[in-house]
């Protein structure tokens, strides 16, 4: 009995292991078939040229000009070369980026293969979102020429730095044409710069936010303020026309003298004068200008923004409040210091022909350091916002008040008793005056009664204080 069952087991031993050597054997060759796996379809692309032929090249490209980037692929393929075909990519077990390297080689462990293709879409501040993707591979050819194009964003340490462009070529014929005239044509439209060109921007550190659409540069809209509503003293105004305006209208003359057409502007005065408000206005007045925008916590990013700058000229460069991160070398410390540094060389090392213009603008122009605000170069021209006069605060008090109605004896007597405001503490008072009118149900025009009641909470109820931040330090208070 002992012996039968013996020979029972081994029997059932020696099929179970026939069997799984045959599964092992069904299983490599499934493998090896496994149309899932890009170096098989690489392969097939090819016909009889051996993958060991091949020659890759790389180009890499910023994070944030994915939108760019998308374009340029997408004018390219199809109209320039015929797609063969086209899947996204994904290694197995991997979270960081695909190369070409790892598509040509045969990997049971760890395979690419293919994926449905992912996008994201980015605001390029026009109606429709670019729907950029997230990485993808093509099958291309050129005639008879055979070729592959991998995107895939550059990851370091976890983080996407930008994306990548992988060309698969033969390595003799028309392969190192194909790829020459590949790249040529994709950095070319890639320089354009056709998705942020002529907008007014702003860089993000974040990739998020809450309309789902993927940032990095940020487009803004800023209110259209036109010529009639920036109300300036004359002298500020033809300081303003003359080195800012006709200095832009004649730069291709100036280039033909070989002078300069980089600029710098500081406009400075107290609060609320309109250094901001007129900012707004040469953003529009100055047609095909790139406007950048930054804030004194954005000046780390300085580098990236002079690469816009230079890449989107012409090119307008502001930055609010400079006293932040210039004030006196004695007034720093350290990390201040290599800030102020880095903005003088920026400013200081642009080429004489850069279409590039800085417009810095300060509350207090005491503080500056001397180096930035008295050197030709970097700031060529100081424009002072000073507080309006009588005239400019009537103009003021009829701009915020044009749907509102107002009698010209209430204008005067707006204007006798606001002196030495700011234009920002007008168009407070205005907007106050227009609440206190409807509190009391008011239905016609605003009284003067509505402006006594603004101007009651403005200069008195909330004290100095509110004085101060309203821009009426220096108000001349009367009754």
């Amino acid at each position: 009995m002992r012996d039968l069952l013996m020979a029972v087991l081994g029997i059932i031993s020696g099929s179970a292991i026939v069997g799984l050597i045959a599964w092992l054997i069904r299983r490599r060759r499934g493998r090896r078939a496994n149309p899932a796996q890009i170096v098989n379809l690489i392969a097939a692309h090819f016909r009889q040229t051996l993958l060991d032929n091949l020659v890759v090249s790389e180009r890499r490209f910023p994070f944030r000009v994915r939108a760019d980037l998308q374009r340029a692929i997408d004018d390219l393929f199809g109209a320039r070369f015929e797609v063969c075909r086209f899947a996204g990519v994904k290694q197995q077990y991997s979270h960081v980026g695909v190369t070409l390297a790892d598509c040509l080689v045969e990997n049971h462990h760890n395979p690419v293969l293919l994926v449905p293709p992912q996008f994201e879409e980015i605001d390029v501040g026009d109606d429709q979102a670019v729907r950029t993707l997230k990485n993808g591979l093509w099958l291309l050819a050129c005639g008879q020429s055979r070729f592959v194009v991998l995107l895939a964003p550059v990851d370091r340490y976890g983080h996407q730095t930008g994306m990548q462009i992988q060309v698969a070529t033969i390595g003799e014929g028309d392969g190192p044409r194909i790829r020459d005239e590949f790249f040529r044509e994709l950095e070319r439209a890639v320089l354009q710069a056709r998705s942020y060109r002529g907008k007014i921007l702003s860089l993000e550190a974040s990739e998020d936010s809450y309309s789902g659409h993927a940032t990095g540069i940020k487009v803004h809209k800023l209110r259209t303020v036109e010529r009639e509503q920036v109300i300036l003293p004359a002298k500020t105004l033809d300081l303003l026309d003359r080195n800012v305006i006709h200095f832009v209208r004649q730069r291709p003359q100036l280039a033909r003298f070989r002078q300069a057409t980089k600029k710098g502007i500081l406009f400075y005065g107290p609060p609320g004068t309109g250094k901001t408000h007129t900012i707004h206005y040469l953003a529009r007045a100055l047609e095909g200008h790139t406007t950048l925008l930054i804030t004194a916590e954005q000046v780390g990013l300085l580098s990236e923004y002079m690469t816009l700058a230079r890449l989107l000229q012409p090119s307008i460069v502001v930055m609010e409040d400079v006293d932040l991160v210039a004030r006196e070398r004695g007034e720093t410390g350290v990390c201040q210091e290599v800030v102020l540094n880095k903005l003088l060389n920026e400013m200081d090392g642009l080429r004489e022909e850069a279409d590039i213009l800085f417009i810095l603008t300060t509350n207090r122009p005491e503080s500056l350091e001397p180096a930035l605000a008295s050197r030709p170069g970097r700031v060529d021209q100081a424009i002072e916002f000073p507080l309006p006069d009588d005239d400019g605060r009537r103009k003021l008090v009829k701009l915020y008040s044009a749907d509102i109605g107002l009698p010209e004896s209430l204008v005067d007597t707006i204007v006798g008793r606001t002196e030495r405001v700011s234009a920002a503490f007008i168009k407070e008072l205005m907007r106050r005056s227009v609440q206190f009118h409807l509190e009391r149900n008011g239905t016609d025009t605003i009284t003067l009664a509505d402006v006594e009641a603004a101007l009651e909470e403005m200069l008195f109820s909330g004290g100095t204080l509110n004085l101060k931040l309203l821009g009426a330090e220096q108000a001349v208070v009367s009754s």
